[in-house]
């Protein structure tokens, strides 16, 4: 009769656990996408929710075989707003995971809540140093780049195509500074002057003056950082001031899918030809990236930006984790190590993680075309880094 009990005893304990544990996944995985939905900025907003929205329908909205919850939230171009968007997600909604972030202030006021509440964090856009340096953390992935890495493969083409001066234009916040500083890194001509605009929410739109400073410089070239509206803004000014014979324009994260078929529209032929780097471009020959553009441009009537090609990665690798734990969301360890062999189909080919969370990764230089329908876009011309590391992560720890 004891041995009875004792048996039925077990049996219920182990019944117990398996509905405990049912229980634990019967919600499915949520996932907190923190991103500018409002503001001029919400165009880049716009394009990463629809990367994001897309992956999820290619998954059929499943991780794991457990349904999907993706809920977004509007920053409003705030680092204040952004926090307190994260906290809801972390503590009101209880995300798994959480993804986003174009701003690196946002990113930096951001990351502490969902770190400390043992959540993963997964950048699709921004890439303060920070982040990649003395600050990285075991919970902390990206889906894009180091800041600084950009504008220093733009350094390097500019050693290459001649450039002995160079005059360099900014806004005055952490990624316009370490934007400056990559390109300042790799350069080895003279930085004859730097201009470090206003930016916010009166972030500034007019570059008038500035545009005269760099003329009368002399300098054989000018590199500009203007993501979002304030990049189209630059551009209208620059044709406008005839600079494109006198002063040729170098850019990063200024001239892309979303500003191009604005500028197509308004006739700024000053544009083309305009070079830029970026570690992707809509013309890589893999099937992931062919799928991936492809059905972005049905979709949506356009190309896809390398906000939305990020954002498009940050859901797969999250897919990845859990397809390797079983759809488990609350074994950290397991999921951790799960995200570091990214072990995933990228739209930018082969992808690796260094030992600070940040991809090591290919960079080219892309030229400003018309594709065969007239389209503007943008070209890879040649590749200038290969499995290229952060400068930051020989100060990270992990």
């Amino acid at each position: 009769m004891k041995k009875t009990k004792q048996l039925l005893t077990s049996t219920f304990i182990a019944a117990s656990l398996a509905v405990a544990s049912a229980n634990s996944y019967a919600d499915g995985v949520k996932i907190g996408f923190v991103t500018t939905l409002t503001t001029p900025a919400g165009v880049i907003g716009e394009d990463m929710q629809n990367a994001a929205n897309l992956a999820l329908e290619h998954l059929g909205g499943k991780m794991a075989d457990q349904d999907v919850e993706l809920i977004f939230e509007d920053d409003g171009f705030k680092p204040e707003i952004g926090k307190q968007k994260t906290d809801k997600l972390v503590k009101k909604d209880k995300v798994d995971f959480v993804s986003g972030y174009i701003w690196s202030h946002v990113l930096m006021a951001s990351a502490k809540s969902v770190l400390d509440a043992g959540k993963f964090l997964i950048s699709a856009n921004a890439g303060p140093s920070q982040m990649a340096g003395k600050g990285c953390d075991s919970n902390f992935f990206s889906t894009s780049w180091q800041n600084d890495q950009t504008p220093m493969a733009m350094g390097e083409v500019l050693n290459t195509q001649g450039v002995k001066s160079l005059y360099v234009m900014v806004p005055n916040y952490a990624a316009g500074k370490n934007m400056a500083a990559g390109v300042e890194r790799t350069f080895k001509g003279e930085i004859v002057g730097k201009d470090m605009t206003k930016w916010g929410k009166d972030k500034q739109l007019d570059f008038s003056a500035e545009l005269a400073k760099a003329k009368a410089s002399g300098a054989d070239g000018l590199f500009v950082f203007y993501p979002g509206s304030a990049g189209g803004a630059f551009i209208k000014q620059y044709q406008q001031a005839g600079l494109k014979d006198s002063l040729p324009l170098y850019t990063v994260f200024t001239v892309d899918s979303i500003s191009l078929p604005k500028l197509q529209a308004a006739d700024m032929q000053g544009v083309m030809g305009s070079k830029s780097t970026m570690f992707w471009g809509p013309d890589l020959d893999n099937a992931a990236n062919i799928k991936f553009v492809s059905d972005f441009k049905a979709k949506h009537g356009k190309y896809p930006s390398f906000y939305a090609a990020q954002s498009y990665d940050s859901i797969m690798l999250i897919d990845s984790a859990l397809r390797a734990t079983g759809g488990k969301v609350d074994d950290e360890d397991a999921l951790r190590a799960a995200m570091e062999k990214a072990d995933f189909d990228s739209v930018r080919g082969d992808f690796t993680y260094g030992n600070n969370h940040m991809p090591v990764q290919n960079f080219y230089l892309r030229e400003v075309v018309a594709d065969a329908d007239g389209n503007w876009t943008t070209q890879i011309s040649e590749t200038v880094y290969e499995a290229h590391q952060d400068p930051y992560a020989a100060d990270c720890q992990l």
